[in-house]
Formats: structure tokens, sequence, C-alpha cells
């Protein structure tokens, strides 16, 4: 099969034939049909965070069920699936008082370099957060993956996957946004505009997007945000607690950079809550004053959205069928993986919300 292959940090990936292996128990061969080209591939490729390679990238993406292994009763060839890299094992201390996003039972959620599922030469190639979806097919455990309505179109579904998952359930489950509330949003892209159409969901009263990119801000109002901030004319936080009258109850930076991880902190409200969803690099440290937390602040982390994905990927993929979930708005683009490099280059230069690679039926 065709894959996008990253063989060394900060040069552009190359179109090779990998193998897969065929399923083995429990396992699910999924045919590839759209993969969302995220952030967070970027970072792998670019160098902030490590990863073995060579290895396929990729981790937001949708299918079709091709074949499946021993055991597998969930799924069956022809069913349309969506896949999550929240592998959970459904046993653990954490699945079993209702974190599954953050299991980490080797069993199903198989650390860097220990696949097999994939090989390239007669050598290893390493599977990417146990997906790699820049692939014509995928080899997963069948608790990577959840089944979907089959009139949901696969290009938007893929967005689920991730960027969305990730956007309105740091919304929904993390930070437990309430009706009549305040949130700001720091970066509008794929996932801040998540964030923005999950804190429309969730029935905030103001909605504050910032971000420094005109385009951006006007798609944030078309998904819900109340306000805009352009962060290019002055600090986004002094902006935030004017327009506010002292700040906001939740803000959600969805960049991953030290400056807005604090600002998330300074624009909130006294006893308002930052959630950090970006990935901020190893190694960087955050700084904040001390004497904020006499007034109630919080910060906390969210992975992948706090998700239970089996049930939210339904539920959302029912906001989008009726309206309400605006996953069209998302999609800058549709490009071939032989245009992967692009992708990422567009990411780059901020111009791209999700371009999605799409796949021949």
């Amino acid at each position: 099969m065709k894959a996008a292959v990253l063989h060394r940090a900060n040069e552009p990936l190359t179109i090779e034939q990998v193998s897969l292996a065929k399923p083995g128990p429990r396992e699910v061969l999924i045919r590839t049909a759209a993969a969302g080209i995220c952030h967070s591939d970027l970072h792998f490729a670019d160098g902030a965070y490590p990863h073995p390679m060579p290895c396929v990238l990729g981790h937001e993406a949708a299918g079709i069920v091709e074949a499946v292994g021993e055991d597998v009763t969930y799924v069956k060839p022809g069913d349309p699936v969506v896949t999550c890299l929240s592998v959970f094992c459904g046993y653990c201390e954490q699945c079993l008082t209702g974190h599954p996003s953050l299991c980490q039972t080797a069993e199903v959620k198989l650390p860097p370099g220990v696949s097999q599922r994939l090989s390239w030469k007669g050598g290893p190639m390493h599977q990417f957060l146990n997906l790699s979806a820049y692939a014509e097919e995928m080899l997963v455990h069948e608790h990577a993956l959840a089944k979907i309505r089959p009139d949901m179109p696969l290009d938007r579904a893929a967005l689920i996957g991730c960027g969305v998952l990730t956007g309105v359930g740091a919304v929904f489950h993390t930070a437990r946004v309430e009706p009549g509330t305040s949130v700001a949003v720091i970066g509008c892209g794929g996932v801040g505009l998540a964030c923005v159409n999950g804190a429309a969901l969730a029935g905030a009263g103001r909605i504050i997007a910032v971000d420094t990119m005109p385009a951006k801000l006007a798609l944030a109002r078309t998904l819900g945000a109340t306000d805009t901030v352009d962060a290019a004319a002055g600090d986004p936080a002094k902006q935030v607690a004017a327009l506010t009258g002292g700040g906001v109850h939740y803000s959600f930076e969805c960049l991953g950079t030290k400056a807005t991880a604090e600002q998330a902190f300074r624009m909130l409200a006294p006893g308002g809550t930052a959630t950090i969803i970006g990935m901020i690099p190893v190694g960087t440290k955050i700084e904040l004053h001390g004497a904020d937390f006499l007034r109630e602040r919080k910060i906390q982390g969210s992975l992948m959205g706090s998700n239970r994905f089996r049930v939210d990927m339904p539920r959302l993929i029912e906001f989008y069928l009726q309206g309400k979930l605006q996953l069209d708005h998302l999609i800058s683009g549709k490009l071939q993986l032989e245009q992967i490099n692009q992708g990422f280059d567009a990411l780059r230069a901020g111009t791209a919300v999700r371009n999605v690679i799409t796949f021949a039926a």
C-alpha cells in the first residue's frame, strides 16, 4: 500500500510502498477514506516531540472496515468507522472510573516502537499513535475505532477523530462549561474553532475568539463567537478583560505555546478555569504569579477532550447531521496523499484550518 513516511524530523515526507500485516486477534483492517492534516502530526514532523523513525504519520481518519481478526465482535467488513488515538482497554483504573482517554494499558496502547503491524523493505516501519492514517490502509486494535452511521460523509467524519473531538470534548468534559457563562478561545485553527462551536452548543453566553488572522476570526463568528480579539493588536488578556469587565469564566488555549498558556490564565475572572489543549513543546515551563491563585483561578490540561469516543463520536455526528455542529466550514481543502507536504506547509503558514487527504474508493 502507499503511505507517507517520515524518515527524519524536519525533512519532507516521502511516498513509499509499505507492507501491512494481516489482522491478528482483536485487530481491524480499515481502508482509509479520509485523513485530516493535524497540527499534532506537524509537531512530530518538525521534531518538537520525539518518535521512532521511519514512521507513517496521521491519526485523524475515517474509513471502511476491510477485514477483522479473531475475537472481533464490534465491527464487520463494510462498516464505516472513525479512528481515535485514545485506545482503551476497558478494565484499568482510568477506564473503570470514567476516564478512558487516559488509559495507558500497553496491551492495547502499544508504546512507540513496539508495534510490528507495518514493515518496509524488509525492516520495521513504526506505527504512529497506534494508527498511522497517512496510508491507504490502517491496521488497528478494535478499541481504536468507533462505528458510525453509513450516511455520514467520511471526509467530515475524519475531523471528529481528533480536532473536533478534542475541542468540543474540552468544553463538554474537561471544563464542563455551564450555560450563560463567558468563554475565551485562543487560537482559531481546527481545535479552537471546534471549541467555539462546542461553547455555543453548551449555551455559553459570551464566546470570545482570539487570533491574529482576520479570516479565522470571521470564521469563528460563523461558528458561534460573539466577540473577536486580534491578538496582534495588543495583550490579548488585557483585551479580553476590557471586553468582559474583568475576565472570563473559562479560557481554552489551542496553540501550544508558553505565551498563550500564560495568557489563558491571565484572562480569567476570579474563580475561572483555564484549559490548556495545545501541545506545548517538551521542556517548556509555564510561569504564573502565585498570588493569582488566591483568587481561585485554576489551570488544567486536556488530553483529546477527555473523551469517551465510542459515545461521543456518534453524538457529534448527530449534531452535524442536525446542522448544529459545523464541520463543512473547517475543511480548507482536499489533497491527495502525494500532496501531504503541501498540507504541512499550509499549517506552518497558518493559512489552513484543516486540509483533508482523501483516498480513492
